[in-house]
């Protein structure tokens, strides 16, 4: 049996654990990250990064990568298939990018690799055991003890069962199939370009419905389809070739000729949310801490910003950097994000209509959300943008995300690329700690503030510059 020591095991190589491991990475924390699969799987999965997403991305300096692989620039979000403007926020990417999880995967491998960390493939975690200094990790053949182990292994995650961990909520009633569809020729009336949620999705009965998305590849399109009141005995079961037939001529009609599907999976309208993150030296992130269904694309999204939050608390941890109960700031930062996305997931399917009153429900609903204090309200709900983590402070500032902003430095986003901590300031101040990078601007967002410490997440610490709360 072959046997290593490191500082954090990752398990699971989807976005949040890679994720996860680049910001350990660039902390010079030792990282191991272990996945099941022997290789990538290509699959699209996943489509959008929201603009929250590319914001957290950006202060990393992964953004460009990611631009390079996607396919769409999408000018608005939705809830409940109903557009909303992203108009009004105060952020350089009021839009959702288009782009298949593969390549998001396969962009921050490639960051990870070039931080000198490759993803151990065919390494499935089997079991683990914890105590006061550490957790010993098995994966087949291969033992590992390490300091701290995160289980970013999905929604059917090893860590969290092993962890006998309540997975507490709602089992839901209905199903929903998503497909990669090649077609023979475009179909009618058919977009060519993902440039809206405008009429991607539609319904013909009551609790159904079919979605489409046009691909990077001429006549490939994501075909998402399901019943908010019916499910199969068994949601693990293949997709057909003739449940898609149906999906798509309900669609485009039977002359939608499929030439292929490339790929096709089910998922449930189940809601659960795991009762802890954090167990001893063992946490959770992305979906083995929570799972919804797919409603306004918040899921993958959901998952990089628990890395983000993480990263930089379990660096600091392991550094002996952090203040007291720091690291279980992620757990309650993080937790109330996952609970109130499923708050707003759950509101989305209600408006799914499968009754008369419902539909007339969600006819007013429309009406209602075509006001711009909804949309600003709504739109800030799916980005990600209007997280506002609890802070002692009263200042409006204190606890939102940083505004990306032109410094004499450059944007601000620049000033986080190695993960620390920023000071900034209107007036000459020394650094407050070792950790925090100061830079002097002549304006902030918030004119009545003189100086803003903003955590290596990009959220505003507080407006005094006082780092006793965080590091020691």
């Amino acid at each position: 049996m072959e046997e290593l020591t490191t500082e954090v095991v990752v398990a699971g190589a989807g976005p949040t654990g890679l994720m996860l491991a680049n910001e350990l990475a660039l902390a010079g924390v030792d990282t191991s990250v272990l996945e099941r699969m022997h290789a990538r799987t290509g699959l699209s999965k996943a489509l959008n990064f929201q603009p929250r997403t590319a914001e957290v991305l950006d202060l990393r300096g992964l953004l460009p990568r990611a631009k390079d692989r996607s396919f769409a620039t999408v000018a608005d979000g939705h809830f409940a298939v109903i557009p909303v403007s992203y108009a009004g926020w105060d952020t350089r990417h009021p839009y959702q990018l288009g782009i298949p999880q593969a390549e998001v995967e396969a962009a921050l491998e490639e960051r990870l690799a070039e931080q000198g960390v490759r993803v151990r493939r065919g390494h499935e975690l089997t079991s683990f055991v914890q105590d006061a200094d550490g957790v010993t990790i098995t994966a087949g053949e291969l033992r590992i003890r390490a300091k701290y182990l995160v289980g970013c292994d999905g929604g059917r995650s090893t860590v969290r069962k092993a962890l006998n961990m309540p997975f507490e909520g709602i089992e839901g009633q209905g199903h929903g199939v998503s497909a990669d569809v090649l077609f023979k020729a475009t179909p009618p009336g058919a977009p060519t370009q993902w440039r809206s949620m405008t009429n991607m999705v539609t319904s013909q009965s009551p609790g159904k419905f079919v979605g489409v998305i046009p691909l990077a590849e001429p006549n490939l399109y994501r075909i998402s389809f399901g019943d908010r009141l019916n499910r199969p005995e068994n949601l693990h079961a293949e997709v057909t070739s003739e449940e898609v037939e149906r999906a798509v001529a309900e669609r485009f009609g039977p002359e939608a000729q499929i030439a292929e599907v490339r790929w096709a999976s089910r998922f449930s309208d189940d809601s659960r949310l795991a009762a802890n993150y954090k167990v001893g030296r063992v946490l959770l992130a992305g979906d083995a801490a929570h799972i919804h269904f797919p409603a306004g694309g918040q899921g993958l999204n959901l998952g990089i910003q628990d890395a983000m939050n993480l990263g930089w608390k379990l660096a600091a941890e392991l550094r002996n950097r952090a203040a007291p109960g720091l690291l279980d700031t992620y757990e309650q930062e993080r937790r109330q994000v996952a609970a109130d996305v499923l708050h707003n997931v759950a509101a989305q399917n209600a408006l799914i209509p499968t009754t008369p009153n419902q539909l007339a429900l969600r006819a007013l609903f429309r009406d209602l959300a075509a006001l711009d204090q909804v949309q600003h309200h709504l739109s800030g709900l799916v980005s990600g943008l209007a997280i506002h983590y609890a802070t002692t402070e009263s200042h409006p500032a204190a606890g939102t995300r940083l505004p990306d902003f032109q410094t004499p430095q450059g944007y601000a986003s620049t000033l986080f690329h190695k993960g620390n901590w920023v000071l900034l300031t209107k007036t000459p101040t020394p650094a407050p700690h070792p950790e925090v990078l100061v830079a002097q601007t002549p304006n902030l967002p918030y004119p009545n503030a003189e100086k803003l410490l903003v955590r290596p997440d990009g959220y505003i610490a507080n407006t005094t510059g006082e780092t006793k709360t965080w590091l020691t």
